[in-house]
């Protein structure tokens, strides 16, 4: 895989830094920052299996449709080698209307594993998406890696494995509700061992709400079912949201 010198990481955190002071020069109604996370009953990806229960924190700086973002993820088990699940990404993206753009650096190696120092194996991947608004809430999204040493097969050709997902929003009885259906279009890492070509991912209903404790406070919590076919296997995932 690729390797993410030491300086590189060390110029993304100092953006990161950078891009806060600026932003909050400008006045606080164009600014805001989004701390939140997440505990799952177990990490799914696009139809893959990653961990079982979960803590993921995030932090998101916003200004004028220009984001950044940091996301987490941290299993609560330890593996047999003494590797822990640990995920950690940077997304900048930008928005407007309808249209969002982004791209992403994805580190996923693990705690305690033998590529566990952050300077190494990171994907990058880009991102185009569109909602349609309110009177018609389908939001669709394209996912594709780009150019690096993971992401290719055997004869050293890049994949550039994409993951396109389409998204409707509805609400039934006071419960928010996403129907969502992703594919792979062609063989990439979203494939399973023996499989190949266009793939059907997941096929997916995510419900969320948020259950009044007190007349002060809610817990926001959701529930998704999720099929996958090309994986061969199917998840109920439940989870908490802190914000």
């Amino acid at each position: 895989m690729k390797t993410f010198t030491q300086l590189r990481a060390t110029i993304l955190a100092a953006g990161l830094l950078a891009a806060s002071a600026s932003l909050f020069s400008q006045e606080e109604s164009d600014f805001q920052i989004a701390p939140a996370a997440d505990i799952v009953s177990s990490y799914v990806w696009r139809g893959a299996y990653q961990t079982g229960p979960s803590f993921q924190p995030s932090i998101s700086a916003s200004w004028k449709g220009l984001s950044l973002t940091a996301w987490g993820s941290t299993d609560f088990s330890t593996a047999d080698n003494g590797s822990i699940a640990k995920e950690f990404d940077f997304t900048l993206g930008y928005s407007t209307g309808g249209l969002s753009i982004g791209v992403t650096d994805y580190w996923w190696a693990g705690e305690g594993s033998k590529y566990g120092n952050y300077s190494a194996n990171h994907f990058f991947e880009g991102t185009i998406g569109y909602h349609f608004g309110e009177s018609f809430p389908l939001g669709i999204t394209w996912n594709t890696m780009l150019g690096m040493d993971g992401d290719k097969d055997e004869s050293g050709d890049q994949l550039y494995s994409t993951y396109v997902e389409a998204g409707y929003d509805f609400s039934v009885s006071g419960v928010d509700l996403t129907a969502s259906v992703g594919v792979a279009p062609w063989t990439g890492i979203y494939h399973r061992a023996g499989t190949d070509g266009f793939a059907l991912s997941t096929i997916a209903l995510k419900a969320s709400k948020s259950i009044k404790i007190t007349d002060s406070f809610s817990l926001p919590v959701f529930a998704q079912t999720i099929i996958a076919p090309n994986q061969d296997n199917v998840f109920l995932v439940f989870g908490i949201t802190i914000e």
